[in-house]
């Protein structure tokens, strides 16, 4: 009988060990929660990064603005706008055989613009109608050039002498000038003289825009 009991006893013992270390599992700091959290990508899909929605300023815009340095956000200028340009032609700079002008536009309107790229361009007589073939665009790397109300930017426009090259001329009564990404021309009188037109050597040149209003 007392062989019995204290196996009993242990019995007990080991039983309320057990019961005592699994208890000890499911409480204190280290304690599961017994209900499943969401994951942090529940709902987003996948591959999509947490910070990947960028909230726009209204439907259909997207988010351009770009910090300034007072920490405030700024939506940056928009290109120039035909009607918001004046167009001239500069002092003729000869060169070896060579006559070089410089196409400048000017912002004329209220606020800061931009353009990029090469201007449109095209001598045509009293009746409208061009003269010879338009400038070929000369290769380069175009910048980005921004205007606040009153700056220019300027293209070179340069072909070769007719007295030089022996062409075909024509005397334009006027160039027509595109704003880069415009459709409607600006009329700037020509007032320089025979341009070649067709034959040896009639090509004309055109550089892309630059800040200034000529070298």
């Amino acid at each position: 009988m007392a062989n019995g009991s204290r196996h009993a006893t242990a019995v007990t013992v080991g039983t309320l060990v057990l019961l005592g270390a699994l208890a000890s599992c499911g409480t204190g700091s280290g304690a599961a929660d017994p209900s499943p959290r969401p994951s942090a990508s529940a709902g987003r899909p996948a591959g999509e990064s947490p910070h990947s929605a960028v909230p726009s300023d209204a439907a259909g815009s997207t988010n351009d603005r770009s910090p300034t340095s007072a920490g405030h956000t700024d939506r940056p200028a928009s290109r120039c706008r035909t009607a918001e340009l004046s167009a001239a032609v500069g002092r003729m700079d000869p060169g070896a055989g060579q006559r070089n002008f410089p196409v400048v536009l000017t912002n004329v309107s209220s606020r800061t613009c931009t353009l990029y790229g090469h201007p449109g361009a095209a001598f045509v007589d009293a009746a409208g109608e061009r003269l010879g073939r338009d400038p070929e665009r000369v290769p380069g790397d175009p910048a980005t050039v921004t205007l606040r109300p009153g700056a220019s930017a300027w293209a070179g426009l340069r072909y070769a002498s007719p007295g030089v090259s022996g062409a075909r001329t024509a005397t334009p009564a006027a160039l027509l000038v595109t704003p880069p990404d415009e459709r409607d021309p600006l009329k700037v009188p020509w007032r320089a003289g025979a341009v070649p037109v067709s034959g040896n050597a009639s090509s004309v040149f055109l550089t892309a825009l630059q800040p200034g209003t000529g070298p």
